[in-house]
């Protein structure tokens, strides 16, 4: 892969988080460049949605910095929303009685300026935001695939729709960096086949990548480069080839044979 010329758009130096005495995220460096597809990838309790949560404010690195579009991150999850970073989650948490449209609505929150008192009298202004608002969440549930189920419960969704309906509600917030957690967990090969194409036409539409999944095969198919975490540090990143060829990443995956005695 040619490297990206542009200045990168996430920039995190030395991220290290600490629960207690357990150290779950060690001195990690990460860097997401505009329309790249990053891949994160680590055994389980390797501090993958750990280090997630400290890229989207939900929690306060103890050591570390983390800047996006050159400037520092700020520490609360509505700011760093408002700055153009959005998220899903490996549990699912849509609102289950609101309708698929009213889901997508929610996620325009932190593009809407309008107060409480231009609701309460339902000004011109309020009026306008609230069309936008609406113009745009029909055209995500277009891109996604959900116009037909746009006045279904979310509740009523199978799993895979209310994976895509979690990601069209992310993109309602139109982040430049969306962090995907675990987006085809639970999904058979052919949802997962169209997350992929998803993913894809998401970068088409000039939002930058991150994501994290435990199916190998997604994510050397999606990604133009993969981080490996392992123990809370950073073992490797590179292109998916050489990723998959490391002996290092092997090991950490299938455990490192034992030396032969004789």
């Amino acid at each position: 892969m040619t490297p990206n010329p542009a200045p990168p758009l996430l920039h995190a130096t030395g991220i290290t988080m600490r629960f207690g005495g357990l150290t779950a995220v060690r001195a990690v460096d990460l860097t997401v460049h505009p329309d790249e597809i990053l891949g994160l990838i680590g055994p389980n309790g390797a501090g993958k949605t750990t280090l997630f949560n400290c890229l989207t404010g939900l929690y306060t690195p103890d050591e570390g910095t983390i800047t996006y579009a050159g400037k520092p991150l700020p520490t609360r999850p509505h700011l760093v929303t408002r700055i153009g970073i959005a998220r899903t989650f490996q549990n699912i948490r849509l609102f289950p009685n609101m309708t698929v449209l009213e889901n997508v609505l929610v996620g325009r929150h932190t593009r809407t300026h309008e107060g409480l008192l231009s609701a309460l009298l339902r000004t011109p202004a309020h009026h306008r935001a609230e069309h936008t608002s609406r113009q745009h969440a029909t055209e995500l549930l277009e891109f996604t695939g959900l116009t037909r189920k746009s006045d279904h419960l979310a509740r009523n969704l199978p799993y895979g729709e209310q994976r895509k309906l979690e990601i069209a509600r992310a993109l309602a917030s139109e982040p430049g960096l969306l962090l995907l957690d675990e987006p085809t967990a639970g999904m058979n090969p052919q949802e997962t086949r169209a997350t992929e194409h998803l993913v894809h036409a998401i970068r088409a539409r000039g939002t930058a990548v991150l994501v994290i999944e435990h199916d190998m095969r997604f994510i050397f198919n999606l990604c133009d480069r993969v981080a490996v975490l392992v123990q809370g540090q950073k073992l490797t990143e590179g292109t998916p080839t050489t990723v998959q060829a490391d002996p290092r990443v092997i090991a950490a995956y299938l455990g490192t044979p034992e030396e032969d005695p004789r």
